[in-house]
């Protein structure tokens, strides 16, 4: 259901003030209808497969690793890393590629990454195409922490037992535990264990059906190691929002168009975000998948996500 596999017309590095270097790459026409790819985490980075969501004859394809995440430099860096960096960083890619405005696609914290993106600039936008809608709330992290682990109760007990707990402290004490662990305290192993601990309970919780391969790539060094940290350090600072923001902003973009697709059994992010968020836009389209979790990688997933950038014209969705 995904486009076929495509390589980079062009792609490099932005370098910013602060010393960051942020990875891009290009793909597909270059006089096409200009759309961003947000990617997940945060500390995911992109992958090949995150290229092949839009159709190559249509679509001028922009994606890049977020701070800190797969080939962005300095890896791994919690330095002048937060959500305002990220947006600035967007902004200049969007300025470099003398892009004027475009399409935001994201999923799950892409979701929240291109909700505050489109806040800050609503003018460079055309409308979204989001999956996996977390918010950035207090209670979604509490839940990351402390809900998952009711539905996988295994990977769970893992996920305590990396850091020296039997019972389950509480989201908040688990937190700076994981703190303690990630600065070196413990030793560089056992942050480097932790950290692949951190992103298989994640990864194991994303799929309907379980996944071994999906997990193992999370384990990777190449993503584990940015995941874990970068997801933990947004955790602490709350996203570096304030409370309710994303909500409380939605006015600055609720005029334009946004497809929402949200997996029914979806542990990492629940359905009710996905809601919360299509009652508060009007005009917005949620689409529920009934046969999936919170992955991209699902079938119906990538079904419905195909399906929306198939019905974006440059100047808004085609009504079904």
């Amino acid at each position: 259901m995904l486009y076929p596999e495509i390589l980079p017309r062009q792609s490099g590095w932005l370098s910013r003030e602060d010393g960051h270097e942020i990875y891009w790459e290009e793909v597909g026409n270059p006089q096409g209808i200009p759309v961003i790819f947000l990617h997940g985490g945060p500390g995911a980075g992109i992958s090949p497969n995150s290229r092949r969501f839009f159709d190559p004859d249509k679509y001028r394809v922009v994606l890049f690793d977020q701070r800190g995440a797969g080939r962005s430099r300095p890896f791994g860096s919690l330095e002048d890393n937060t959500t305002d960096h990220l947006i600035s960083d967007i902004e200049a890619l969007r300025e470099a590629c003398g892009i004027e405005q475009w399409l935001v696609f994201g999923g799950s914290w892409g979701s929240t990454l291109a909700l505050a993106y489109g806040q800050a600039h609503p003018d460079r936008v055309t409308g979204f195409v989001l999956r996996g809608i977390f918010l950035g709330s207090t209670s979604e992290i509490a839940w990351f922490m402390d809900g998952m682990g009711r539905f996988f109760p295994e990977a769970e007990r893992r996920f305590l037992d990396a850091a020296g707990f039997g019972e389950h402290p509480g989201w908040q004490a688990l937190l700076k535990r994981y703190a303690e662990i990630f600065a070196g305290n413990d030793g560089e192993q056992a942050a480097i264990d932790a950290a692949r601990v951190w992103s298989a309970y994640e990864a194991t919780c994303c799929t309907l059906l379980p996944d071994d391969g999906f997990v193992e790539d999370f384990e990777s060094d190449q993503i584990a190691l940015a995941l874990a940290k970068l997801e933990h350090h947004y955790f602490v600072h709350r996203c570096f929002f304030e409370d309710g923001q994303l909500l409380n902003n939605i006015d600055r973009v609720a005029h334009l168009p946004l497809v929402i697709v949200q997996g029914r059994y979806d542990v990492v992010c629940p359905p009710v975000s996905a809601m919360t968020l299509h009652n508060a836009w009007a005009g917005s389209e949620l689409l529920i998948v009934d046969d999936a979790g919170h992955a991209a990688s699902e079938p119906g997933i990538i079904r419905e996500l195909v399906r929306a950038t198939e019905r974006f014209d440059g100047a808004g969705f085609v009504q079904k």
